[in-house]
Protein backbone atom coordinates (compact mmCIF):
# COMPACT_ATOMS: atom_id res chain seq x y z
CA UNK A 1 0.00 0.00 0.00
CA UNK A 2 1.07 3.29 -0.47
CA UNK A 3 2.03 5.46 2.40
CA UNK A 4 -0.15 8.88 2.59
CA UNK A 5 -0.34 11.85 0.08
CA UNK A 6 -2.96 14.88 0.00
CA UNK A 7 -3.95 17.77 -2.41
CA UNK A 8 -5.89 21.09 -0.68
CA UNK A 9 -7.74 22.66 -3.06
CA UNK A 10 -9.43 26.07 -1.54
CA UNK A 11 -12.78 27.23 -3.13
CA UNK A 12 -14.61 30.93 -2.76
CA UNK A 13 -16.89 29.59 -0.77
CA UNK A 14 -14.09 29.39 1.91
CA UNK A 15 -14.51 25.67 1.85
CA UNK A 16 -10.69 23.37 1.80
CA UNK A 17 -11.32 20.30 -0.01
CA UNK A 18 -8.54 18.01 0.79
CA UNK A 19 -8.42 14.69 -1.49
CA UNK A 20 -6.51 11.92 0.23
CA UNK A 21 -4.80 8.90 -0.69
CA UNK A 22 -2.93 5.69 0.67
CA UNK A 23 -3.10 5.15 3.66
CA UNK A 24 -3.63 7.28 6.87
CA UNK A 25 -1.87 5.40 9.64
CA UNK A 26 0.73 6.61 12.54
CA UNK A 27 2.84 7.52 9.36
CA UNK A 28 0.82 9.78 7.92
CA UNK A 29 -1.07 11.60 10.53
CA UNK A 30 1.97 14.12 11.10
CA UNK A 31 1.52 15.95 7.53
CA UNK A 32 -2.36 15.64 7.62
CA UNK A 33 -2.33 16.96 11.46
CA UNK A 34 -0.39 20.20 9.77
CA UNK A 35 -2.43 20.91 7.40
CA UNK A 36 -5.44 20.98 8.99
CA UNK A 37 -3.84 23.21 11.75
CA UNK A 38 -3.08 25.79 8.75
CA UNK A 39 -6.71 25.44 7.73
CA UNK A 40 -7.57 25.97 10.99
CA UNK A 41 -5.65 29.09 11.51
CA UNK A 42 -7.02 30.53 8.31
CA UNK A 43 -9.35 33.59 8.40
CA UNK A 44 -11.40 32.47 5.27
CA UNK A 45 -11.64 28.67 5.42
CA UNK A 46 -15.35 27.82 6.95
CA UNK A 47 -15.23 24.12 6.23
CA UNK A 48 -12.94 21.33 5.56
CA UNK A 49 -13.55 18.79 3.82
CA UNK A 50 -11.61 15.50 3.42
CA UNK A 51 -12.23 13.18 1.00
CA UNK A 52 -11.26 10.16 1.22
CA UNK A 53 -12.55 7.73 -1.61
CA UNK A 54 -8.83 7.21 -2.72
CA UNK A 55 -7.70 6.36 0.40
CA UNK A 56 -6.75 2.76 1.00
CA UNK A 57 -6.76 1.90 4.42
CA UNK A 58 -6.92 3.90 7.56
CA UNK A 59 -6.00 2.64 11.55
CA UNK A 60 -6.99 3.86 14.84
CA UNK A 61 -4.17 6.80 14.46
CA UNK A 62 -6.06 8.34 11.13
CA UNK A 63 -9.43 7.96 13.38
CA UNK A 64 -7.86 9.94 15.88
CA UNK A 65 -6.52 12.41 13.51
CA UNK A 66 -10.38 12.86 12.00
CA UNK A 67 -12.01 13.25 15.57
CA UNK A 68 -9.32 15.98 17.40
CA UNK A 69 -10.09 17.66 13.87
CA UNK A 70 -14.00 17.68 14.00
CA UNK A 71 -13.63 18.87 17.20
CA UNK A 72 -10.76 21.56 17.01
CA UNK A 73 -12.47 23.19 13.97
CA UNK A 74 -15.73 22.88 15.90
CA UNK A 75 -14.56 25.13 18.49
CA UNK A 76 -13.93 27.40 15.62
CA UNK A 77 -17.02 27.33 14.51
CA UNK A 78 -16.29 25.84 11.45
CA UNK A 79 -17.59 22.24 9.93
CA UNK A 80 -15.74 19.09 8.89
CA UNK A 81 -17.39 17.07 5.76
CA UNK A 82 -15.95 13.76 4.98
CA UNK A 83 -16.60 12.47 1.47
CA UNK A 84 -16.82 8.43 2.36
CA UNK A 85 -14.25 6.15 1.59
CA UNK A 86 -14.12 2.34 0.50
CA UNK A 87 -15.21 -0.31 2.71
CA UNK A 88 -12.29 -1.28 4.75
CA UNK A 89 -12.04 3.09 5.52
CA UNK A 90 -15.35 3.36 6.32
CA UNK A 91 -15.86 -0.21 8.71
CA UNK A 92 -13.40 1.77 11.09
CA UNK A 93 -16.00 4.73 11.52
CA UNK A 94 -18.68 2.20 11.95
CA UNK A 95 -17.27 -0.22 14.77
CA UNK A 96 -16.25 2.81 16.59
CA UNK A 97 -19.83 4.19 16.19
CA UNK A 98 -17.67 7.48 15.08
CA UNK A 99 -19.94 7.27 11.84
CA UNK A 100 -23.01 8.59 14.33
CA UNK A 101 -20.74 11.94 15.24
CA UNK A 102 -19.66 12.83 12.32
CA UNK A 103 -20.64 14.18 8.82
CA UNK A 104 -20.65 12.07 5.65
CA UNK A 105 -21.41 12.40 2.44
CA UNK A 106 -21.03 10.73 -0.76
CA UNK A 107 -19.51 13.44 -2.84
CA UNK A 108 -17.97 16.31 -2.32
CA UNK A 109 -20.70 18.78 -4.27
CA UNK A 110 -23.43 17.23 -2.32
CA UNK A 111 -25.63 19.11 0.43
CA UNK A 112 -25.44 18.44 4.25
CA UNK A 113 -29.09 18.83 6.10
CA UNK A 114 -27.16 21.78 8.03
CA UNK A 115 -25.23 23.76 5.28
CA UNK A 116 -24.63 24.36 1.50
CA UNK A 117 -23.40 22.78 -1.62
CA UNK A 118 -19.52 21.36 -0.03
CA UNK A 119 -18.05 22.32 -2.97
Amino acid sequence: MAPLAFTTALTSAGDALISLTGELDLSGTGPLDEELDRLAAEDGVRRVVLDLRRLEFMDSSGLRTVALAERRLGALGRALVLVRGPEAVQRVFAITRMEDHLTFVDDPAERTSNDEAVA
